[in-house]
């Protein structure tokens, strides 16, 4: 299970569940349950870009290794970084990763 994904290019495993609870405020219960669909979430709510930072960045990557795959000097990637934490922090975004939306919810019918 998402063994091809950006996040397990860079992550041994599938920590995005912690971390988006860290960064969105939210407690690990409130997410949604599945990894998939949790990470299906989290791919449309950030660009590519985005997430590869945000995966790259939970992984440990020295900010020079960071900035050499995105050809960033040193003010463009902490612009980067706080973009991306910031967006993660924005009500539209973090209520998207919440198991009770109604997006997330499958149909019986």
């Amino acid at each position: 299970m998402l063994k091809n994904s950006i996040w397990r290019q860079y992550n041994g495993e599938n920590s995005f569940r912690e971390l988006l609870a860290k960064y969105c405020r939210l407690n690990e219960i409130d997410l949604i349950e599945e990894d998939k669909t949790l990470y299906n979430a989290l791919k449309a709510k950030l660009t590519k870009k985005e997430l590869k930072l945000f995966a790259m960045d939970s992984a440990g990557m020295s900010d020079e290794a960071i900035k050499t795959e995105f050809l960033f000097n040193d003010e463009e990637l902490q612009k980067a970084k706080h973009k991306l934490y910031k967006k993660l922090k924005q009500d539209k975004v973090r209520l998207s990763f919440k198991a009770n939306n109604d997006n997330t919810q499958g149909y019986d019918n």
